[in-house]
């Protein structure tokens, strides 16, 4: 059971430990790209190459689905990004049960955003969590964990890594699952990772540059960071911190060196709207910023 392109390396070691996969759940077809023509999602595309039944419910809240679901009779319900809420009903009808790989070290950041949160909080390493679902928003038993270093990562490059991570922790989990005894969460140590709202996305030059560069990369590919140049707005992919002070969004030299409110970074990848991502000297030969110039 799941959606994008993070539960895809699940779907294909689960087949390739030679598990049999008699159903694939993921969320329906949904409109794409400048035509709005309906595309498959990653999980169902794999599915399909695999040979796998594919069902694509909007929802699993009616008697249907869930009935549909329990004649199954399968032993357990792999998770990862599904998107969709699973009743007790659905919890409760695989012989195992369901479980979930969760992009993050719980209980640090349940919730929908987690390797985000992560990125933009300063997190030194995050991972993923094999856990046992119940009602509750990621708070069940965890039964193995892994973690990988965040250094100086984006959220983008995390999520393929963590998902390749994530499917081999599954397969290791599904292979004893005797050897991993279910652990419960300390509910007070949980942090909450909301999802990102537009407005984080905009780029406060009154905060410091390390906040900055870790929002940068937090919210890179998607949504972007960005910010407006002379009016025009520029998605800002990745920066790095660098020597410098003035006025809060000032650029201070012809490398494009920007003052914060504290400290100042410096862009490494940028995008003009509905153009190509650019590396910095790319970007600064077909749109020169003079020292000086003030952003927004």
């Amino acid at each position: 059971m799941g959606t994008p392109e993070f539960a895809v390396p699940a779907l294909r070691a689960l087949h390739e430990a030679g598990h049999e996969i008699v159903c694939a759940y993921t969320q329906p077809p949904r409109p794409a790209g400048r035509g709005k023509k309906l595309m498959a999602s990653p999980v169902q595309v794999e599915a399909e190459r695999l040979g796998v039944p594919v069902r694509v419910p909007a929802s699993l809240r009616n008697a249907e689905a869930q009935a549909e679901f329990a004649a199954l009779e399968a032993d357990v319900a792999v998770v990862a990004a599904y998107g969709l809420i699973l009743p007790q009903a659905v919890l409760d009808a695989p012989r195992r049960g369901c479980l979930n790989i969760h992009a993050s070290l719980l209980p640090r950041w349940r919730g929908a955003a987690p390797i985000h949160r992560a990125v933009m909080e300063g997190d030194e390493e995050t991972g993923v969590t094999i856990m046992q679902m119940e009602a509750g928003l990621d708070t069940g038993p965890m039964l193995h964990k892994v973690a990988v270093p965040v250094g100086r990562k984006t959220t983008g490059e995390l999520f393929e890594e963590l998902g390749a991570v994530g499917a081999a922790a599954m397969v290791e989990v599904l292979a004893d699952l005797p050897a991993f005894p279910p652990e419960v969460q300390d509910d007070g140590a949980a942090l909450y990772a909301p999802k990102v709202d537009k407005a984080e996305s905009r780029i406060d030059w009154a905060q410091n540059a390390e906040a900055i560069e870790r929002l940068v990369r937090g919210i890179a590919p998607f949504p972007g960071a960005w910010f407006e140049l002379e009016g025009e707005r520029i998605k800002l992919l990745l920066a790095e911190v660098a020597e410098g002070s003035g006025a809060p969004g000032t650029v201070l030299d012809e490398e494009f060196t920007i003052a914060c409110g504290s400290g100042a970074i410096r862009p490494l990848r940028l995008q003009r709207a509905g153009k190509p991502v650019l590396e910095r000297p790319e970007f600064l030969r077909g749109r020169p910023v003079a020292a000086g110039t003030v952003l927004e």
